[in-house]
């Protein structure tokens, strides 16, 4: 199984008016049967699809199916339990907008994910 990447951060910035808080956003490419481990961003996440198709669920919520257009929010709080290529044999890309705590956005391209405790 091929593994997520996450591209380097396209956009970060302070939120104006809103202290404390930060908003990062980036692009996620799901290679064909790829998925995620759980983890929790500890942040307000807005997924919106591009390509291809991707299963979502948070704890407490029935697994979605995704596809191009559609969108999925996970809140600060949220264990997000799937994340994964709907299929075997394409590609699947997301955007991905995080509102977070100020200097939580600066790490590592490629590491948007805490795994919780």
């Amino acid at each position: 199984m091929e593994h997520v990447v996450f591209t380097p951060k396209n956009l970060e910035a302070l939120l104006t008016g809103v202290p404390r808080r930060e908003a990062l956003m980036l692009t996620v490419e799901y290679p064909p049967g790829a998925a995620e481990p759980v983890h929790r961003h500890n942040a307000q996440a807005f997924v919106y699809v591009l390509e291809g198709s991707v299963v979502m669920q948070v704890k407490g919520r029935s697994p979605v199916t995704l596809k191009v257009g559609d969108t999925f929010y996970e809140g600060n709080e949220d264990v997000h339990l799937v994340g994964r290529n709907a299929s075997g044999t394409r590609p699947a890309r997301f955007v991905v907008f995080l509102v977070e705590g100020e200097g939580r956005a600066r790490r590592p391209a490629g590491s948007i994910s805490d795994h919780p405790p």
